[in-house]
């Protein structure tokens, strides 16, 4: 039963702190027919929306988690995991003003079934209050996140949030 205890522990361990990680390909998140990987997390939409220029406008951006996965929400539960983080680079011409990351659902591993870990799976929304000048611009935020299955996580990657935003 001990030995059982702390295999269950250093599995929450190597997966907070990425230890024992699988490239994505051997989780099963390869594309058929190209060899190329599809992403543990994928930006779904908008790819346009409207702001009122010079005034903070919330705006929702859908997320994908892929099946099998989970990543740590933006409030993890452990220490020394990952949270979820979405920036645009300073001196950018949209400002992100605030965001709003949806409570994580609770989630046990397998080997660790009392301890909850804080993640995000399937499809999420975080809602960001945008600010721009009159005009058309590129938002071109980023979204960190770190990625995990039953089994381990892999090292934390940054994905491209790439949206028109017109300023009226």
């Amino acid at each position: 039963m001990r030995k059982r205890a702390i295999a269950g522990l250093l599995g929450v361990v190597l997966c907070a702190t990425g230890v024992g990680q699988r490239p994505l390909g051997d989780l099963g998140l390869e594309a058929k027919g190209s060899g190329a990987r599809k992403a543990a997390v994928s930006f779904l939409f908008p790819e346009q929306v409207t702001v009122a220029a010079g005034k903070p406008t919330a705006v929702e951006l859908h997320f994908q988690v892929a099946p099998g996965l989970h990543i740590n929400s933006h409030s993890p539960s452990g220490e020394g995991m990952i949270p979820t983080t979405l920036t645009v680079p300073v001196g950018a011409p949209v400002r992100l003003v605030k965001t709003g990351f949806p409570a994580g659902a609770e989630f046990a591993l397998p080997a660790a079934p009392g301890e909850k870990l804080s993640v995000y799976t399937g499809e999420f929304v975080v809602r960001a209050e945008l600010e721009a000048g009159a005009g058309d611009h590129l938002m071109e935020a980023t979204l960190r996140y770190q990625a995990c299955d039953n089994n381990a996580c892999m090292p934390p990657k940054t994905i491209p949030v790439v949206v028109d935003v017109l300023a009226r």
